[in-house]
């Protein structure tokens, strides 16, 4: 009977073992399922954000090129605008400099 006893202890250590390595198994698959789960929801995260992102950048790239007109208007108004008062002031000071030219052209130093 004793035997009978042994063997019995040892059939159940195996079905013990065998339990043990099927819940260890199962484990494991979950973890590998949780783990493919999270790196799929972090690629769509990422994806998104980069979307985001892609459509920022073109926002701000398509109001700096499409300005670009408007800013070569500008730029042309404040060009002629300076140039204009450039000729102003030429015109409102060029006697002074003729005359200032000619006293200097004209004087003799010793």
């Amino acid at each position: 009977m004793a035997s009978n006893r042994g063997q019995g202890g040892i059939q159940q250590l195996l079905a013990a073992e065998q339990e043990a390595q099927r819940i260890v198994n199962a484990a494991k698959n979950e973890k590998l399922a949780r783990l493919k789960q999270a790196k799929e929801e972090a690629e769509k995260e990422i994806a998104q954000y980069r979307a985001k992102l892609e459509s920022e950048f073109q926002k701000k790239l398509s109001d700096t090129s499409g300005d670009s007109g408007a800013n070569v208007k500008r730029l042309e108004q404040e060009t002629e605008e300076k140039i204009d008062h450039l000729k102003t002031e030429a015109s409102r000071i060029s006697d002074d400099v003729v005359a200032m030219l000619l006293k200097y052209v004209t004087t003799v130093k010793h």
